[in-house]
Order: structure tokens, then sequence, then C-alpha cells
């Protein structure tokens, strides 16, 4: 038997451990993975493009433990009353090939998403950022919210989106979160607006295009950048003179990703970036200075989601209560005998079709 967490089993983690708290904890362990970045196998995610928009296979293993996930991206999907980003992953056994586990990740990808975020922020945002613009106000906005508030102190968020109906969305479910309610919400009509006093600002827009949501006259010094929405070659957030400032540095996850899929898939091929990685284990600094700008160019990576089912599988390995558990691979009395202890097993000779 398989251990599965579906959705009303990551909600039900969830809700019991607080969401501020999951995402934490969650940030710790995709910290811990990045200080073993030697360990991993790297390498871009398969994917499968449409008009409409993408399918990819996102795997990575440390010799211990593999993992993937199947993570979809259609933007217009909201028309028709479906999810943008739905998703899903394993977690396997790389000495027997089992696996361990099969859960839900959309729920889950939207929480690794925000981790990552305020952890990149932690080592590259000012320590007293208080103030921070968030501009798309769709899925992921929430868990922004929720992760900066909490793990980095966000007293005033700044929120904008295109669609008013989303902004108001945003901000009712922040109200209704006791934990958020010294969050003060501040809805404004432009991106410009939103960035104004701001000390991070996060870009999480869905349009698959290369938009221009931050341009330079937006940027003040000491900012950083969240850039999250730009996740695939053709969709981009930021006009690229933004990456050309005086006195800014761009940090990636996995670069030869980021070159095919991130902000800098704008810049030329030797546009200087720093890897995550060699920030989190020391051999790169975080902010240089006060003034410095700073943009985390975050397409999310593979390590961050088996960071994600190696916690969950961690977590109902001591609560099993925490998941249920599927038939997915057969139990066998021998081994080699696969139709023996399945087909042949379930059908009694008195059914059996005649030749």
């Amino acid at each position: 038997m398989v251990n599965y967490i579906g959705v009303t089993d990551i909600l039900r983690i969830v809700d019991d451990m607080g969401v501020g708290v999951f995402i934490e904890q969650l940030a710790g362990e995709i910290e811990s993975d990045y200080r073993q970045w030697s360990e991993f196998e790297k390498s871009a995610r398969l994917a499968s493009h449409s008009p409409l928009g993408v399918i990819e296979l996102m795997p990575t293993s440390n010799g211990k433990l593999y993992s993937f996930k199947y993570v979809n991206g259609h933007p217009k999907n909201t028309a028709a009353g479906l999810l943008t980003v739905t998703a899903f992953g394993v977690l396997a056994d790389v000495v027997t090939g089992y696996p361990l586990l099969l859960s839900e990740l959309t729920v889950t990808t939207a929480m690794r998403t925000a981790a990552t975020s305020a952890l990149a922020a932690r080592y590259l945002a000012r320590p007293d950022s208080r103030v921070m613009a968030l501009i798309g106000n769709g899925a992921q906005s929430e868990f922004q919210a929720i992760a900066f508030h909490h793990m980095l102190g966000i007293r005033e968020l700044r929120i904008f989106d295109i669609d008013p109906s989303a902004s108001a969305k945003l901000e009712q479910n922040l109200r209704s979160m006791r934990e958020m309610r010294d969050l003060r919400v501040v809805r404004v009509a432009s991106s410009a607006a939103a960035c104004q006093g701001a000390d991070i600002v996060t870009t999480v827009t869905a349009d698959k295009r290369n938009a221009v949501i931050l341009t330079p006259p937006m940027i003040t010094p000491g900012m950083h950048i969240n850039a999250v929405g730009g996740d695939c070659p053709g969709k981009t957030e930021l006009h690229g003179d933004v990456l050309r400032m005086k006195n800014l540095r761009v940090i990636v996850e996995y670069e030869p990703q980021s070159r095919i899929e991130g902000e800098i898939q704008q810049m030329p091929a030797d546009y200087p970036v720093t890897e995550f990685a060699r920030i989190v284990s020391g051999a790169a600094g975080g902010r240089a200075g006060r003034d410095e700008i700073t943009v985390f160019d975050s397409v999310g990576f593979a390590l961050e989601d088996y960071s994600a089912l190696r916690f969950l599988h961690n977590l109902t390995t001591r609560e099993p209560a925490g998941a249920r558990q599927i038939d997915l691979v057969p139990e066998l009395d021998d081994p080699k005998d696969l139709y023996g202890g399945t087909l042949s097993a379930r059908i009694r000779p008195g059914l059996r079709k005649s030749a």
C-alpha cells in the first residue's frame, strides 16, 4: 500500500498546523535541501507547450529519494471555471523504485512557492522591510501574503490587479484570517501606485505573454523584487531595462532553467546571475548593501517539490492519520508471478471466457 494525500487530507494537515506555520516549516525543509544542492540531479523541467498553456514534468533525486511533479499552467482556464494550475506528485524510494507517497500538489505548490519566496527574501530583502506590493491578486496571492507576513513581518500590503474582483477577493480572504488582522491591506489603482513606498515588490501575474508589470521608474534603491509570475518561455513581468539597472543583482533557482523560462530569458546568455543555493550555502553573499536592488527570478524548481513531498511524507509517517493508503502497487506472495497474483486470482474459473 502507498500513502496518499488528497485535497481533503492536505487541508486537514494544514488546518491542524496553521497555514503560516506550515509554510515556515516547509521553508526550513527547502532551505535544508538547497544546502545539499550538489547531491541532487538537476535538469530543466520537461515542458509540453500548447497555444493555451503548458504541461510540465519536474523530476529530481538525491540518490536516496526520487520525486516528480506533474503540473499544468493554463491562464484562460478560469473563464471556464477551472484552475489555472493543478498538480500532483510522487515520492519514491531509489533503492527499490517503489513509490512511498502519491500526493496532491495543487494546494501544496501554492504553499511551497510562497515558502520559497519568503525564504529567498530572508536572505535578500532588507531586514527592516515592512511594506510589500503584491501585483497580481489571483490564486497565489493569499499564500504570498501569509508567507511574508509570517516569516518577514510584513505589516502593510499594497495590492493591485487589473481585475478589481481579484483584489476584492484577496482583501476579503485576508481580513477573514485571524492571524492576518494586524496586516494593513491597501488597494491601489496601478502597479506604480503599489510600488510607492514598498520595500518588497512581489509580481505574480498569470498571463502567458511578455508583460510589462514593472518598469525602472517604479524601482527604488534597496528594493527587493520577488518576480514569481514569469515562469515559461515568452512569459515575463519585468521590463528588460529593470534588469539593466545599476546596483541590481539577479538570483535564480537553477540557471539553465531560468535562462529558458525566467525574466532573464530577455537577456544575453552571459548576463550574470547567482544561483540561490550558493547564497544558502554561504558560497555567495546575500544582500550586499542597503541600496542594492535584488531580484529573485523565481520560476519554481523540482528540488522545492521534492522538499514538499519529503516534508509531507515525514509528517504522515509520524502521524499516519494524516494520509490514506491506496493499492497503487500490487502486493504479491510471489513477486515473480504478477498474473497469478492479480488477474488469475480475481477471475473465478466459471467466469473465464472460453477461447
